[in-house]
């Protein structure tokens, strides 16, 4: 294909050189350009793609796609194609280019602020035990139907994103899942995706950094169901939360909306939730049925997702009750409440948490497992949201009896500043500790027989970002670690 054809969805693209060259790839880093790329020139807030579309030249690209254009006679040896948008050009480049795998799959997109990942991976799982396979773009890893590979992002950039959609058609994969976070709504990553369905979890306060405030975050997350609803998908939504009744209200005439949670008026609805030493049990209703769940994981946060991916994989077509059978061994998502594996008479989870809301739904499900105490472990990343740091603080202070506060990832902030902006939303007993693995190691040592200790904040990340350099580090090796060392001869029990 050549990039008139690769850029017909844009009536505004306007070609500068008269060569049509045949495109045999898709690049938006110049560092991965090959013989015959077309390379799209993506602004960036740290770098801009203009600045690299000579050595994508000399790397071989036959043609550049940018928002200006050339200015060298190195740059105007090729042809060069001006766009209002490269992020939306690449979006609907790609999709043609492999030949819009997207429409001959089922799609699931999970949007939300908690609870992404897990509903995911239990679709995932749900869609797999029913029909062998299902691909998975998210958080943790990529897998187009033959395994895993570490994730990148949560959700792919637009090239990346369609050649995976692409490996898992041809893995023959009847659907796939994947996360849309709100900056790769933002950043058209998921355009020319069709959507079947579309799923709502929550919302609560995260990247305000970035987003500025709710409303506008909202307003990213809603492009989700938007761009469903243009493809005749359906909504799968959680109306326990504030902002998911907003949006199914919005959306019930434009396309079909499914409800889930707690509420009678859900059409997916979870009654007679009990902890138990395995996971949790409850009843289910889906309209006239009813079926008992059992699951192997915590908490009324992952009812909710259970219903979720359960709500799911019904619209998406495949059988409700192998589904429900499906539950009893879903998988265990990695930092999501995660079971450091050390005997020891106290038990250590490590959990992704970082924003008020999940703090507060993680710490009321360890409250459920009658622990002597809770102490936590968590920090606040440096370079974003600074507003919800005294919150966070006030959600572990309010549910802990001992908190650990210690630095995230600081990136390029002083870690010392960080702690300060969270102790001031702190009261009661608490540490602080800047060397994470010190924090970890002193609540390990002030744990006793029944208590929990909860690292907070990273989950399944294996490294620690700072202003100059990305450490190893992993929480749960770290505790681990911790965990094998420990003995009677600590520093205390109480503080």
């Amino acid at each position: 294909m050549n990039l008139s054809q690769l850029l017909a969805p844009l009536p505004d693209a306007r070609r500068i050189g008269s060569s049509e060259p045949d495109i045999a790839g898709l690049s938006y880093d110049s560092r991965k350009v090959d013989a015959g790329h077309a390379f799209f020139a993506v602004p960036g807030e740290v770098a801009d793609g203009r600045r690299f579309c000579e050595a994508a030249i000399k790397l071989g690209a036959v043609a550049i796609v940018a928002e200006s254009p050339p200015v060298t006679d190195l740059e105007r040896s090729v042809v060069w194609w001006v766009v209002p948008s490269v992020r939306i050009a690449m979006a609907e480049a790609a999709s043609l280019f492999y030949q819009q795998p997207s429409y001959e799959m089922k799609v699931a997109g999970v949007t939300g602020t908690n609870g992404k990942t897990t509903t995911a991976f239990l679709i995932h799982h749900l869609i797999s035990h029913s029909a062998g396979r299902c691909g998975l773009f998210g958080t943790i890893k990529y897998d187009t139907g033959r395994g895993g590979v570490s994730a990148e992002r949560t959700t792919p950039e637009a090239i990346d994103l369609q050649r995976l959609m692409d490996e898992a058609r041809g893995y023959e994969c009847p659907a796939v899942v994947m996360e849309v976070s709100s900056h790769a709504l933002m950043q058209q990553r998921v355009r020319a995706v069709k959507f079947s369905a579309a799923v709502f979890t929550n919302l609560s306060q995260d990247h305000l950094d970035y987003h500025g405030n709710m409303e506008d975050y909202f307003t990213a997350k809603r492009a989700l169901f938007n761009q469903t609803a243009a493809m005749k998908g359906s909504a799968v939504i959680n109306i326990d939360d504030t902002f998911g009744k907003r949006l199914a209200a919005m959306l019930e005439d434009k396309l079909e909306v499914v409800t889930f949670g707690l509420s009678a008026a859900a059409g997916f609805r979870a009654s007679n939730a009990r902890t138990t030493k395995t996971g949790t049990t409850y009843q289910f209703h889906a309209g006239e049925r009813s079926f008992l769940v059992e699951m192997p994981l915590f908490g009324a946060f992952n009812v909710s997702n259970s219903l979720a991916a359960l709500a799911t994989v019904s619209i998406l077509g495949f059988n409700l009750r192998e589904a429900v059978n499906a539950l009893r061994d879903a998988p265990q998502v990695p930092g999501r409440l995660e079971l450091v594996q050390e005997r020891r008479p106290f038990r250590v989870f490590v959990d992704y948490a970082h924003t008020p809301d999940a703090l507060t739904n993680v710490l009321k499900t360890v409250r459920l497992m009658s622990p002597r105490r809770v102490i936590t472990v968590f920090g606040c990343g440096g370079d974003r949201d600074r507003e919800k740091r005294p919150l966070m603080a006030r959600a572990v202070g309010a549910l802990s009896d001992v908190c650990v506060v210690t630095s995230d990832n600081p990136r390029s902030e002083d870690p010392e500043r960080i702690i300060a902006d969270v102790k001031a939303g702190l009261t009661g007993s608490h540490i602080a500790i800047v060397d994470r693995r010190e924090a970890i190691n002193t609540a390990i040592n002030l744990a006793d027989e029944g208590d929990i200790v909860l690292i907070a904040g990273k989950g399944h990340e294996a490294y620690q970002e700072f202003a100059t350099e990305t450490l190893p580090f992993d929480d749960r090796r770290v505790a681990a670690s911790a965990m094998r060392e420990w003995s009677n001869n600590r520093t205390g029990g109480d503080i």
